[in-house]
């Protein structure tokens, strides 16, 4: 959050709008690489969970030929298309055209250090090494603090610098994570293997899965575009405020869930369903319940916030944070779903499924925009469709594992949103009778965390939820005593 603060300020709303938009032409390219982690993922997990050591180390080295073969691609793609779109169709000033050629150059390279940084990221994560995935991703937060500093004392043009710094960022990581893996993990030893039946296997898979991360593109950086074409930089550079201030959320359940996803993997590939079904249940409410807590006092609070957080307060901003939050919460129920499906290897109905529906937001959104509507009806699009996600989601995970679906919807849903909104009541009727300001804010936040725990734990869990929970805690209390 800070770093975000500086970089706007140091940067501007107009060249941190150009560095959003540009940046997001090459997540859009990058499309491919989101849907081969998944399947890389999958597939090192499911061979951990046999303990068939052997065939790890096969997949693994597939994995890498076809990351390597993904950065040819990227790159042939990114200096040909997507060079011609940002110079033709992105409405950037002419005086900063140079500038934001250059910030793209660097991050089709931070994207090739993604792709290549895949399997070990995969491979940590299936070894379920919780606490190197935390201290690498600390390390990150370092890195960008650093550039938060060199941005400041540096004379030449600052979002070229933003670009080169942000791209030796992204080379560091996937050095780090390549390092730890080839030290702890004999299994982790790449030397060139192609076998025709799990390239078929990975490309299958895959395929479908790239059908579901263009929809996510359509969702996220088409959008991120079709605002742009629309509005111009200035609404980008709100846009892209909310998504850091939602990331920083957003990592909170979804670091929570690396750590859940490869279990939940492993039991389906053990058999055990019964496990499975209920680490589904058990995650997706913690998740909900954690976004609501950290979330809750900035939704109420979003414009003392963030004009305290920023020092300035760019239009749509507020409506936007609080959008996307929702959005966030309600996906955030969706993951272990996805991760199950993904499990069985079978996800061709759910990727053609909720990536159509999902895909949708883009040309929606584009008719609304047309006809004249405000860029906050992109939001209330993908809210809506997010909704309509989760219960497709959850029918093909019925279909699929056997997932029951009225325990889930009763269990999960009703008692998350019942959560919600319970929560919220006193809160939002103390911010609506005192006046802006720091006492104002804190008894709004107070307020929000003393509901989020209490109305989590007496009405979002069941009798047998709440006891399990409680003895942890006295057991925790005995042991710090």
């Amino acid at each position: 959050l800070y770093t975000s603060r500086i970089i706007l300020k140091t940067l501007g709303i107009s060249d941190f709008g150009i560095f959003n938009v540009v940046g997001g032409v090459v997540m859009m390219m990058n499309v491919v690489n989101s849907a081969m982690s998944v399947s890389t993922q999958r597939y090192l997990t499911f061979e951990l969970g046999k303990k068939d050591y052997v065939q790890f180390t096969k997949t693994f080295s597939m994995c890498m030929n076809i990351f390597f073969l993904l950065c040819v691609l990227i790159l042939v793609l990114g200096e040909t298309v997507g060079l011609w779109f940002v110079n033709t169709y992105l409405i950037i000033p002419q005086e900063r055209m140079e500038a934001a050629n250059w910030v793209y150059q660097f991050s089709l390279l931070s994207c090739m250090c993604t792709l290549l940084s895949n399997p070990y990221n995969a491979t940590i994560i299936s070894h379920e090494r919780m606490n190197v995935y935390a201290y690498i991703g600390i390390t990150e937060v370092f890195l960008k603090l650093a550039i938060v500093y060199v941005l400041q004392i540096i004379q030449i043009d600052r979002l070229t610098t933003y670009g080169v710094l942000t791209f030796i960022s992204s080379l560091t990581i996937t050095l780090i994570y390549r390092w730890y893996c080839v030290k702890h993990f004999a299994e982790v030893r790449y030397s060139f293997y192609w076998n025709r039946q799990l390239f078929k296997q990975l490309a299958s898979y895959s395929g479908w899965n790239l059908f579901g991360s263009l929809s996510g593109v359509a969702k996220g950086q088409g959008l991120n575009i079709l605002i742009n074409i629309f509005f111009g930089p200035s609404v980008n550079a709100a846009r892209g405020i909310a998504y850091q201030v939602n990331g920083v959320i957003q990592s909170f359940f979804s670091n929570f869930y690396t750590a859940v996803r490869p279990q939940i993997t492993k039991y389906y590939a053990q058999g055990n369903k019964e496990d499975m079904f209920k680490l589904i249940f058990n995650s997706s409410k913690m998740a909900f319940f954690l976004i609501l807590f950290i979330s809750l006092p900035l939704v109420i609070e979003t414009p003392f916030i963030i004009q305290l957080w920023l020092g300035q307060m760019p239009e749509y901003v507020v409506p936007f944070v609080r959008l996307v939050i929702v959005i966030t919460a309600i996906d955030s129920m969706s993951t272990p779903l996805m991760t199950a499906i993904h499990a069985t290897g079978n996800n061709r109905l759910y990727q053609f499924s909720v990536g159509l529906i999902m895909i949708m937001t883009l040309p929606i959104s584009y008719i609304f925009l047309k006809s004249g509507y405000s860029p906050l009806s992109v939001f209330v699009i993908s809210l809506v469709l997010s909704m309509i996600s989760l219960f497709v989601r959850l029918g093909i995970a019925h279909r699929q594992i056997g997932l029951p679906f009225m325990e889930y919807t009763k269990h999960v849903v009703f008692r998350s949103f019942l959560v919600a909104s319970l929560a919220f009541i006193i809160p939002a009727w103390l911010h609506c009778i005192m006046q802006p300001g720091w006492i104002a804010t804190v008894s709004v936040c107070s307020m929000c965390v003393v509901n989020s725990l209490c109305f989590a734990f007496f009405a979002g869990l069941s009798l047998s939820e709440q006891q399990v929970l409680a003895n942890l805690l006295k057991n925790k209390l005995k042991i710090n005593k």
